[in-house]
């Protein structure tokens, strides 16, 4: 199976322009043979935390028509896609939530970021609980971010039998994760880490891109490299 981490610059709260970015780099992964398509966290709107504060219109639904390109995207690809977007959670506060659309555009789950970080925890509703899905037989975790800074989320992900652990980041210039937590995931679980960092300036400052995937030995396999936006894309081992 092939796999792919998106970066692109997302405009500051410009819903219908971010989705329509996001609709052809998922062409663009179809394109090359991909099954799945990860992309950053709050891609959607950008990471902007204090005018997702501000505009309740920014805040999605799961079921919110303004993705409706990234459904048809998917249907025409036969891809999924794990989109980062604020959606409206029972607390009237939104999650930062990672929505996954399956092939056939359907919503396959949705998972709540668990770990907030910052001011984040002035805005936005924590997540309670793990975040799986199930595609051509491999199974997936989701993280979001500052997640991936408790190692018990990848743990738990291994022991459930995940092959797969998708990691949607915003993570700014000079940020260590890049070394001592994603290829660390990797490596410990024996799991496939999947990053999609953004690119540009934002809340959490100028992100380098840099997108990638590594391998269950923890060695890069794939990077979309800086500053610009593109797709890391590699094959994976499945059962």
């Amino acid at each position: 199976m092939k796999i792919a981490a998106a970066q692109f610059t997302s405009a500051p709260g410009a819903v219908g322009a971010n989705v329509r970015a996001m609709a052809d780099l998922i062409r663009s992964a179809a394109g090359q043979g991909a099954r799945l398509v990860v992309f950053a966290e709050l891609a959607v709107t950008g990471y902007e935390v204090e005018l997702i504060a501000k505009n309740a219109g920014l805040t999605l639904t799961e079921d919110d028509p303004r993705l409706e390109p990234v459904r048809q995207a998917c249907r025409a690809g036969g891809i999924a896609a794990v989109l980062g977007c604020p959606v409206s959670t029972e607390s009237g506060r939104p999650a930062i939530t990672a929505l996954v659309i399956g092939p056939d555009g359907a919503l396959l789950t949705r998972y709540d970021k668990v770990h907030l970080h910052g001011v984040e925890n002035d805005v936005f509703a924590a997540g309670d609980r793990d975040g799986r899905f199930t595609l051509d037989g491999t199974g997936f975790a989701l993280a979001v971010c500052y997640d991936n800074r408790f190692p018990e989320l990848a743990e738990r992900a291994a022991a459930d039998g995940c092959r797969v652990y998708v990691a949607s980041s915003v993570l700014a210039a000079g940020n260590d994760s890049f070394e001592t937590v994603y290829p660390v995931r990797a490596r410990e679980n024996g799991l496939y880490v999947v990053l999609a960092n953004a690119v540009g300036v934002s809340t959490e400052g100028d992100c380098p891109g840099d997108s990638g995937v590594w391998g269950p030995d923890g060695g890069l396999l794939a990077t979309a490299g800086p500053a610009a936006p593109g797709l890391a894309i590699t094959e994976i081992r499945t059962p």
